[in-house]
């Protein structure tokens, strides 16, 4: 059985290390945002905050779904 880390959250290491900034940092960012919909937080994060694509949408993706179950 692995133990790999699959889905968005695989992403987190190489945001951290290239972004300088913990994940739990970048999450408080978006739900601290006025922004509502998926895709314009993505473009907010690139704009603003210079992060890549899939690294906007993963860190967006995962935290919507950690708030959707909550």
């Amino acid at each position: 059985m692995s133990d790999q880390v699959k889905g968005p959250a695989s992403y987190f290491p190489a945001i951290e290390k290239k972004y300088g900034r913990p994940v739990a940092e970048w999450k408080d960012l978006i739900r601290a945002s006025p922004l509502t919909k998926h895709m314009e937080l993505v473009s907010w994060l690139k704009t603003e905050h210079g992060l890549g694509h899939g690294h906007a949408n993963a860190l967006v993706a995962h935290t919507r779904a950690e708030d959707a179950s909550a």
